[in-house]
């Protein structure tokens, strides 16, 4: 096989969520017959987790090497971050680097890479969190200190416009935050029933531990302490058949645009 798509992430170190990025890599790879799927985390700190726990996952170009080094002529890498942040900027320098031993190499976009997206994720998540009385969700999302987090208050802004200001959005590491959403719910006293649903792939760490929990840092500790009864979704987009075939038919409209699958 002289084909391989590359499936890049962040990567993570938690058992369930490793199932449910596993679920979208099949996914992808599903949607790419005839091409040799390979995985790639590129968190240094992840990996070297796992590989202390004698699980090892190759970097981008740790996987780009055997894949050139196996004869495989041409490479899709498709990434699984969701904005065109830093990791995202790491995985394309990985991938230029490389470049030069491949007849074809191209790298994907990341979900959130512009306003059709957004919107196209927007209605998804409107799907999969249908409109309660009484009830917001608050999503928690990853956030960065790149430009690329506007891609959150993006997010937001399309709730608002499709008449569903139920639906907040808020990051551990950028802005908006859970901050927001409190002012937002503070405003709005009949809605005391609060879901909190991670805005990320895998239900990792950020998930169980800064958005759920028992410690008092955790959003679901502070909103509690505010009156509010909070309920927290502890799975990933990536274990929603829905969000998978989007990301899978997505990747596959791509290639098809770019290598002619």
């Amino acid at each position: 096989m002289n084909q391989a798509l590359l499936i890049a992430g962040f990567g993570t170190t938690v058992p369930s969520a490793q199932e449910e990025l596993a679920a979208l890599e099949a996914a992808l790879a599903a949607a790419a017959p005839g091409w040799q799927a390979v995985r790639a985390y590129t968190s240094g700190m992840v990996r070297r987790a796992l590989a202390a726990r004698g699980r090892p996952v190759d970097s981008p170009a740790e996987a780009l090497a055997k894949l050139k080094a196996a004869g495989v002529e041409k490479v899709f890498v498709q990434p699984t971050h969701f904005l065109c942040g830093i990791e995202y900027e790491k995985l394309k320098a990985d991938a230029a680097a490389a470049a030069p031993g491949f007849a074809r190499l191209r790298v994907g976009r990341p979900l959130l890479d512009g306003t059709e997206a957004v919107r196209a994720l927007a209605a998804l998540l409107m799907e999969l969190c249908p409109a309660a009385e009484g009830r917001a969700v608050v999503f928690m999302g990853h956030g960065t200190a790149a430009f690329a987090n506007l891609a959150y208050p993006a997010l937001q802004t399309v709730f608002e416009l499709a008449g569903r200001p139920d639906l907040r959005v808020g990051t551990v590491e950028g802005w908006p935050g859970l901050e927001e959403a409190r002012s937002w719910l503070r405003a709005h006293p009949a809605c005391r029933s609060v879901r909190l649903v991670p805005l990320l792939l895998a239900a990792g760490d950020h998930a169980l531990h800064d958005m759920a929990g028992e410690d008092p840092g955790s959003w679901q500790s502070i909103l509690e302490k505010e009156g509010c009864e909070v309920s927290c979704t502890l799975r990933g987009l990536a274990a929603e058949p829905a969000f998978r075939q989007f990301c899978a038919a997505r990747m596959a409209g791509e290639m098809r645009q770019t290598d002619g699958l």
